[in-house]
């Protein structure tokens, strides 16, 4: 049985917003302006795994700030889901970071000081949707993750960029609001907004309440979890520089999105009132046509983000589908596969990006025989590739074998099968490139 304690320590999660004031003001020195960043990023990845062993030792840790309605705080709690988001979220901040030192000082990239500080903010604010104790803490810390990407989506102010920002707004915006009146809703049914396994609505809930907060809760968090045909932002955001592209892929944005759909299903409405009125079906069959979509659009794409957006796309509903599921395998495998394909998905962006800088190319068409000349990245491109793709035995393989497991355990059989074909799927854009690039001559010249 874990107790709750109430202690300051949560607050200290909220360092990358200290760390945001601190860039801003030093935005005359370059070294010392990224210095906080480093810094921040070491400290929150302390603080953070600090709080797991407390976690561990049945102490779940809460802090208080301030009343935001009768009865709901403004509140942070440590719990095991979201232990594990805000420790994917700040580990990958501070690879970010650094990797993005290099990147925007090779390109001579402009307003580095506005970077840097947005990149803080939106940090801070995906461990803030991982700790909220509440849903109204929860939706403040995902609006404010929405403002801050906002700027570094649109980083490069051309047309095109100013053109992503306004279509990532009008998803994102439109799914808070949806967000916003199924908390009220949920509000005005239990009397409650804090999170608790299993769900907290009442138990004499109609059917017709039930599909109303699905519907609501569900399209707000899932427009940014890119489930189809909640989608079509993610790949235009692509415009934006690629460490942005890592940050919304595995960082904050679509992580926050997935982590809300664990949240919804697992700690709001709760497993049983799905499977009582069938929503979990729908769930997983929206899941289900997205991983097969997406994966079959990345198969037409030649720009290499554009491929790999559509690559998340796909991934994320995994994740979704794990949670639709509603088997214990399926969750574990959902759990897993959200850090897995973080970290996986970051490490092909950041090939992604290192061959840009060092090629100017942005084509997958232009890729053959880069194997010879960046060995380094293209092996790791290669090795991360293969194992999102689940090959075993990476840490992709272990993801879908828990989610095929889950899907066994519940009968889904139709599940099973978009698992299985989906792996072949992720060859299929996968494997050309690895091919091109190691077992095809260089262009002429080179």
């Amino acid at each position: 049985m874990t107790e709750t304690v109430e202690s300051a320590r949560p607050l200290l999660a909220l360092l990358p917003f200290a760390a945001a004031v601190l860039v801003a003001v030093s935005g005359r020195w370059p070294n010392l302006r990224e210095a906080w960043s480093i810094g921040a990023g070491v400290a929150l990845i302390a603080a953070v795994f600090s709080m797991a062993a407390d976690l561990a030792e049945g102490r779940a840790l809460q802090a208080q700030l301030f009343p935001l309605a009768p009865g709901v705080a403004l509140a942070l709690r440590v719990d095991a889901l979201g232990l594990v988001f805000a420790a994917l979220s700040s580990c990958l901040w501070l690879l970010t970071t650094i990797y993005s030192i290099g990147y925007v000082r090779s390109l001579q990239e402009h307003a580095q000081t506005r970077y840097f500080c947005c990149f803080a903010v939106s940090v801070g604010a995906a461990v803030g949707v991982a700790l909220a104790a509440n849903l109204l803490t929860f939706f403040l810390f995902y609006e404010l993750l929405t403002m801050a990407t906002w700027p570094l989506v649109v980083h490069k102010e051309t047309a095109a960029a100013i053109r992503a920002g306004r279509v990532y707004l009008a998803y994102t915006l439109g799914a808070g609001t949806a967000l916003l009146g199924g908390i009220a809703w949920t509000y005005a049914v239990a009397g409650s907004l804090d999170f608790q396994a299993g769900g907290f609505l009442p138990a004499a809930i109609s059917s017709a309440t039930v599909w109303g907060l699905f519907a609501l809760l569900i399209v707000g968090v899932g427009t940014k979890a890119a489930v189809m045909p909640l989608h079509a932002w993610l790949p235009l955001a692509m415009i934006a520089p690629t460490p942005v592209s890592a940050l919304l892929h595995a960082v904050a944005v679509v992580k926050a999105g997935v982590f809300g759909v664990l949240r919804v299903v697992g700690y709001v409405i709760g497993p049983g009132p799905l499977a009582d009125v069938g929503a979990s079906h729908l769930l997983a069959g929206f899941a289900g046509a997205t991983i097969i979509l997406a994966s079959l659009a990345a198969l037409a794409q030649d720009n290499l983000k554009r491929l790999l957006a559509f690559s998340t796309v796909g991934q994320l509903s995994y994740v979704v589908l794990g949670a639709a599921l509603l088997t214990r395998d399926s969750l574990t495998g959902a759990i897993q596969h959200m850090v897995n394909h973080g970290t996986l998905k970051i490490t092909l962006f950041f090939c992604a990006g290192a061959i840009y800088v060092a090629t100017g190319r942005e084509r997958v068409s232009e890729l053959a025989g880069l194997g010879r000349r960046l060995p380094v990245t293209m092996g790791v491109f290669a090795v991360a590739a293969l194992a999102l793709a689940g090959t075993p035995p990476a840490a992709g393989f272990l993801s879908k074998w828990y989610l095929i497991g889950g899907a066994l355990e519940g009968h889904a059989w139709l599940a099973v099968g978009v698992l299985l074909a989906s792996s072949l799927l992720n060859l299929g854009y996968f494997v050309p490139i690895i091919l091109a690039a190691f077992f095809r001559p260089l262009r002429d010249g080179e």
